[in-house]
């Protein structure tokens, strides 16, 4: 039997041509790997029993009732409703940025796409919203296979070449969405932290849920450079050709400050603050997604 976890690796799973297909060894892949998971599923209020049938998943059999009955029973639980989630994935130029063979966007896809998997096999409901300086594509939520491969297909049809305005579209995302939902924030969050906090405060005070998953890469994070370096620069903020070990400290200071600042306003605000490296195994959004799920009951 294949062993789906190598799948979890993003470097891996980029080399997999089809979207769909990535979201699913993700989805499979976390799951084979659930004993390694402090999560192990959707937190779901316990309902009653039903006798065991063959094919039942025997982590379900209740062995205190077959103790007294010496017969097999089943637990079956409350289902979950009407969760309803937006995935709001920026497809700006920074995100294009990678350097070890999978960008931020690469990783922000697979991310966006494995959630909306896992959400629709689960008969929940999912939508996207891609943006840049504004919003460029809103799919609405919804719960059935054929909306999940309108998504897939949004979602391969990206084509970044603006600058961000993360806090702009964020403050828009709150005015749109009425009802409310759990909302998916995937971006480098490169703006004014300010603007984006701002944003982010926007959403939960139209009582939304919201987690963030921060995706930088590695060489973001740690600035390997040694040698006289061109750097080109994203966004229309040009070229660099600079000696890389007279900038190292600033950098890395103004990186961890602005991680920080982000981080500490969503902890304020009761906001789930994840940041991914694009070296991270994918399991860890999953697991932060159900943690936030099962927490917001």
């Amino acid at each position: 039997m294949e062993d789906y976890r190598k799948y979890l690796d993003p470097k891996t799973l980029n080399k997999v041509g089809r979207l769909d297909l990535k979201a699913r060894l993700i989805v499979e892949g976390y799951i084979s790997g659930l004993h390694k998971s402090p999560y192990h599923g959707f937190s779901v209020e316990f309902a009653e029993h039903r006798e065991y049938s063959p094919g039942d998943d025997i982590r379900h059999i209740d062995w205190k009732v077959f103790g007294r009955t010496d017969r097999y029973y089943i637990k079956q639980y409350e289902e979950e409703t009407n969760l309803v989630a937006h995935l709001v994935l920026d497809v700006s130029e920074s995100m294009n940025f990678g350097d070890d063979g999978v960008s931020k966007l690469n990783y922000g896809q697979m991310v966006a796409a494995a959630l909306a998997y896992l959400i629709i096999q689960q008969q929940d409901a999912a939508g996207l919203i891609m943006f840049d300086d504004a919003v460029r594509s809103n799919l609405p939520p919804r719960s059935h296979g054929s909306h999940l491969q309108a998504l897939f297909h949004t979602l391969g049809k990206l084509a970044p070449k603006q600058k961000t305005d993360v806090g702009r579209v964020l403050d828009e995302v709150a005015q749109t969405i009425q009802k409310r939902c759990l909302v998916v924030v995937i971006s480098d969050l490169f703006d004014d932290p300010d603007r984006v906090l701002a944003g982010l405060r926007h959403l939960v005070h139209r009582r939304h849920d919201v987690i963030v998953f921060h995706i930088m890469d590695d060489a973001e994070l740690t600035f390997p450079f040694e040698r006289m370096t061109r750097f080109e620069g994203l966004e229309a903020s040009g070229d660099l050709v600079v000696n890389p070990r007279s900038l190292r400290d600033g950098y890395l200071k103004e990186v961890s400050d602005f991680r920080r600042k982000i981080e500490r306003g969503c902890t304020a605000n009761r906001i789930d603050y994840v940041l991914l490296n694009t070296s991270t195994s994918l399991d860890v959004a999953l697991s932060s997604y159900l943690a936030k799920r099962a927490g917001s009951r």
